[in-house]
């Protein structure tokens, strides 16, 4: 099926891009990496007047470290950050993920920015992002703001982005001390959704969890942040027995529903196994285990 009609704009500046969605307002959608986009124009899922593609903006493609920020441009292709020396050095978990997202074309053309702005409870870097306490940059010709994942992420295939807004960035900040963390993914074959997929991250303090981070994919209505089961594990010493707490809580906090893919009690327990051992691997990579 072809999609509906619809005007092309190619903006080559941010705030030619920023003009030209204050003035098309609802009509307009933004063109990043067009993987999850196009095809739901193509079953007329989606039917925009106005598409303004970004990929010619200069900027929106870096991966760098400011200050004690990691900064991730909306362009940066899912394969850019599997490939990036700093993603594989620093940020594990992120590094764990992104060669899973999808299938190779996928990941040649897809964005981090077009992924989150989808909101797929199926999406990777949901997760991700979710369990790294990361902020998204929205940019206006009234301004720019800053805004909680947790905030992002509002509803199925639904973002708190507003129509005149552009997602430029996304900040994480920089881990510091001992630390380790992982994506750990089950799915049926190879670029297939996930199944049930669990993001984990571990920072230590003094011989204690600092930081928790738990974001799931896949069994719910969104992306979930498994908040209870990162409350329990800050400032206890990392044990087997806490961590099966922590994925107990977690898989309370998921609401899979049955499909082809398992049954709901079959997910949720697999929710349970993948965090307990998602953080046992993480707890080693901080040399705490």
């Amino acid at each position: 099926m072809l999609p509906s009609s619809f005007e092309y704009h190619r903006p080559t500046t941010i705030d030619e891009a920023l003009d030209l969605l204050a003035s098309l307002g609802d009509d307009a959608k933004v063109l990043a990496g067009g993987q999850s986009l196009i095809p739901m124009m193509k079953l007329r899922f989606a039917a925009p007047a106005h598409l303004v593609d970004i990929n010619r903006i200069e900027g929106l493609d870096a991966i760098e470290e400011t200050g004690e920020e990691l900064h991730i441009g909306a362009l940066v292709r899912h394969n850019q950050l599997a490939g990036s020396d700093l993603i594989r050095s620093k940020y594990p978990m992120i590094a764990a993920a992104a060669p899973q997202i999808a299938d190779p074309l996928v990941r040649n053309l897809g964005t981090i920015g077009g992924s989150l702005t989808h909101c797929d409870p199926s999406g990777d870097l949901g997760a991700v992002t979710l369990a790294a306490n990361a902020r998204v940059v929205l940019k206006s010709k009234d301004g720019e703001r800053e805004v909680p994942v947790t905030e992002f992420l509002a509803d199925t295939f639904q973002s708190s982005i507003a129509p005149n807004e552009l997602l430029t960035k996304i900040r994480i900040t920089s881990p510091t001390g001992a630390y380790g963390g992982t994506y750990l993914k089950l799915e049926r074959k190879i670029g297939d959704y996930a199944t049930v997929a669990v993001a984990t991250r571990l920072m230590m303090s003094n011989g204690s969890i600092g930081t928790a981070g738990i974001g799931l994919t896949s069994v719910g209505l969104t992306n979930i942040k498994a908040t209870a089961a990162e409350d329990a594990l800050v400032g206890q010493a990392p044990s087997q027995e806490l961590f099966a707490e922590a994925g107990r809580l977690a898989a309370a906090a998921s609401s899979p529903v049955s499909d082809v893919r398992g049954s709901e009690q079959y997910k949720r327990h697999m929710v349970e196994v993948y965090v307990r051992r998602g953080l046992t691997r993480s707890a080693e990579m901080a040399g705490a285990a």
